[in-house]
């Protein structure tokens, strides 16, 4: 998957009410931006999970190797290679415009 589609990935319901992976990195980087030295790594958006929510979206978009469990009007996604995550989301960054 190219840069360019991962960066165009649909976002499932996120903290930073992102559509897109794009989306959601520009207010990860917005959110930066704005707080300066008060911005927190762990909890940007207040949620110390934030990670998960694009690991999320690269497993439901078939970028990377994961499970998506559905119980109860529950659904949980689990990554399960977040190195290779990690990789994609950091190539996407550098290709951001």
């Amino acid at each position: 998957m190219t840069s360019e589609e991962i960066l165009n990935l649909p976002m499932d319901d996120n903290d930073a009410k992102a559509a897109t992976v794009r989306d959601y990195l520009k207010a990860l980087l917005a959110e930066l931006w704005q707080k300066d030295e008060c911005f927190s790594g762990k909890r940007p958006f207040g949620n110390s999970g934030w990670k998960y929510d694009l690991y999320s979206a690269l497993v439901l978009g078939k970028a990377v190797a994961g499970e998506v469990i559905e119980e109860d009007g529950y659904r949980e996604i689990e990554c399960n290679d977040t190195d290779a995550a990690d990789k994609l989301i950091a190539e996407a960054i550098k290709a951001l415009r």
